[in-house]
């Protein structure tokens, strides 16, 4: 794989183009750091491919743009006036509107998916996802409503189903994958979280019972398990689920550690956090400089403000907004390098095929071509990752 200096300042450099296009270049940046990912994955030993068009991506956007404008100046409207028409108010058309967007959200996740899928090439074939944009998003309304219907305890079984909906529908050339398994053999990834909330029970007794100081120690043990639950959960199920994946013969498995991914979330974010604290604090320093000088004054700070309230008001609101944008721009670049990249070569390190002579006889599939490509995915700020 590639070196974190050659992909921090990748994306620090795209970053930059980002900003000085006013964000008309974060299609090319998005592809370019696609590019750099994908050819430093090399399963078996060969490459992955990346050939997704910038163009395709921004006259996407513009297409979903003109689309959601129309939702929310028309739809919006009409639940505005039927709002104030029968409950007086406006909490009922925002609460509607609201629910009426999570399943466009849904529908962009799989729709991102599907153009990433078909963009992405491996010895030389293209993978592909069958639509079912709408069939994605109608199912994964119904399972969240069963999830949070029962406190989370069939979270596995939506997990499961909406994964095997969406591998049940991938292709790899002409070869179908198939998800195999049950949703039950998720239920030991839980096993964090049950610790958790047995012991949030015992730390709540406890407050209950008079002993604060112990009931509080446990209850914040309690929320330290639940995070580390999350990193399990969100890892373990990844390898099940990838190791009862199938494709013409060939199994996959993968091996990853949850506790190293936690590290290497948990060191990667200290670390964005303590490269960009110098620039936030001086950021924090002009904004307040701008909105209150006086207030300032009056913490006998004159000498130190009058330099640079010399400089003229719109010179402060110049360093502001580039110290704003630096901010940014270098937690992009830190995390790209030190949580993204380590991550996704924790995972491809350890995966395997098996017989991994059994996708040689798989052949081509035709080239997908999509109206909105990545558009309502960018829109909604779905597709805002890799």
């Amino acid at each position: 794989m590639g070196t974190r200096r050659a992909l921090f300042w990748l994306a620090l450099k795209t970053g930059v183009l980002t900003v000085l296009t006013l964000g008309i270049y974060r299609f090319w940046m998005k592809t370019r750091l696609r590019r750099w990912y994908w050819s430093a994955i090399r399963p078996g030993g060969h490459p992955l491919e990346y050939v997704g068009d910038p163009i395709e991506k921004l006259l996407g956007f513009l297409f979903a743009v003109v689309i959601l404008a129309f939702y929310i100046g028309i739809v919006n409207l009409l639940l505005m006036f039927a709002s104030f028409a029968l409950f007086q108010g406006n909490f009922a058309a925002y609460a509607i509107s609201l629910i009426g967007v999570i399943p466009i959200w849904f529908y962009a996740q799989y729709r991102a998916r599907r153009y990433v899928l078909a963009r992405t090439r491996w010895r030389g074939l293209r993978f592909g996802l069958e639509p079912g944009a709408w069939g994605y998003a109608g199912r994964a309304l119904m399972h969240w409503v069963i999830t949070l219907l029962t406190l989370g305890l069939l979270w596995p079984r939506m997990t499961f189903w909406l994964e095997k909906y969406k591998t049940d529908r991938t292709f790899y050339g002409c070869a179908r994958m198939h998800q195999n398994g049950k949703w039950t053999m998720l239920y030991p990834a839980m096993m964090p979280f049950f610790g958790a909330a047995a012991l949030g029970a015992a730390g709540v007794a406890g407050i209950y019972l008079g002993n604060i100081p112990l009931g509080t120690g446990i209850c914040i043990i309690a929320g330290f398990v639940a995070i580390y639950g999350l990193a399990f959960y969100r890892v373990r199920t990844l390898q099940l689920l990838t190791n009862h994946k199938t494709i013409n013969g060939v199994g996959l498995t993968i091996t990853p550690s949850p506790f190293r991914v936690l590290l290497i979330y948990v060191l990667g974010t200290l670390l964005a956090c303590a490269v960009v604290f110098v620039p936030l604090m001086l950021l924090g320093v002009l904004l307040l400089l701008i909105q209150s000088a006086d207030l300032l004054a009056e913490m006998d700070l004159e000498d130190v403000i009058a330099p640079i309230a010399g400089t003229g008001r719109y010179a402060i609101i110049a360093a502001s907004a580039l110290l704003y944008f630096t901010v940014f721009l270098l937690w992009s670049a830190i995390t790209n390098a030190f949580i993204t990249f380590p991550i996704i070569r924790h995972y491809f390190a350890s995966l395997t095929l098996a017989p991994p002579d059994g996708v040689i006889s798989i052949r081509q599939r035709p080239r997908d071509e999509f109206a909105e490509a990545e558009g309502f995915a960018d829109a909604l700020d779905v597709g805002a990752s890799l």
